[in-house]
């Protein structure tokens, strides 16, 4: 049986799904777990029951302070190893991404997965173009980042959910092997055009002030990551390509701008407000 964990958030839900989709016998793992998912909460070490699984596909649980996302997963590896899971799949973060805030928890789960005597896979995914096109504020009549020119080699997160369960569904075929899952770069300026729109830039210290300032709920950790996308795209750091998410899906990458156009679309305020 395979098992993916996070399996009620965006990409685990959809990792699930196209695992399914395939015929592929799976479940999910979750901190609040629908019906017939097992419950998997990565703080309580007692609830990592991974028995009778032959393969699990990790989704990152990115969403915290690097130690923390850290522990998360060496528990579950722990877990992964003590009931004797047949291969681990997880999903990481696009090679170019070393520099961004949130790399290191990454690279350092990459080592446990690579040190836990499991057969391993790894999904090093790129940023996904729902998060470029959510990325972008609107005002008065147009857009504005700090993208400025920059281009970032973006991907829909359905491609990346359907990559991880082919990956998942024969994963000795690709067994200790690294996978660079990146798209089509695509830029601020092409958003706005296919939106409409102008779009501005602003500096990178404008940009950080206003997720200090100006944007509720966010928690310590994200504004320092999302300042790091921010001048890793408009430095040129997040825009190369790789072959290796085509080969993978067998077809071309669903187009990202069009994925970021609609996630940017959904945003847009309502006329007159």
């Amino acid at each position: 049986m395979m098992l993916v964990t996070g399996a009620n958030g965006s990409l685990g839900s959809a990792t699930l799904a196209a695992l399914r989709a395939r015929g592929v016998a799976a479940t999910g793992g979750s901190r609040t777990p629908d019906e017939g998912m097992r419950r998997l909460d990565f703080d309580d070490r007692t609830s990592l029951d991974l028995a009778g699984v032959s393969t699990l596909v990790l989704i990152s649980a990115g969403y915290a302070e690097d130690d923390q996302v850290v522990g998360r997963h060496a528990a579950v590896l722990d877990a992964a190893v003590r009931d004797g899971v047949g291969h681990v799949v997880y999903t990481s973060l696009t090679t170019a991404g070393d520099h961004l805030g949130f790399a290191p928890a990454h690279r350092v789960t990459e080592r446990l997965v690579q040190a836990s005597g499991l057969p391993w896979t790894i999904l090093r995914n790129g940023l996904y173009a729902e998060l470029f096109g959510t990325l972008l504020t609107w005002a008065d009549d147009g857009v504005e980042s700090a993208f400025g020119d920059g281009a970032l080699a973006a991907v829909a997160r359905e491609d990346l959910a359907e990559a991880a369960a082919i990956v998942a569904a024969d994963p000795a075929g690709h067994r200790g092997r690294v996978h660079d899952l990146v798209g089509t770069p695509i830029t601020a300026v092409q958003v706005a055009d296919r939106l409409g729109v102008v779009h501005r830039t602003i500096g990178l210290g404008e940009y950080r002030r206003r997720l200090l300032d100006e944007t509720p709920g966010l928690l310590p950790f994200q504004p320092p990551m999302l300042a790091s996308i921010a001048t890793g795209i408009r430095h040129g750091f997040l825009d190369g390509t790789s072959p290796d998410l085509a080969d993978l899906l067998g077809r071309p990458a669903r187009d990202p701008l069009t994925t970021a156009v609609a996630a940017a679309s959904s945003t847009r305020p309502a006329a007159g407000r």
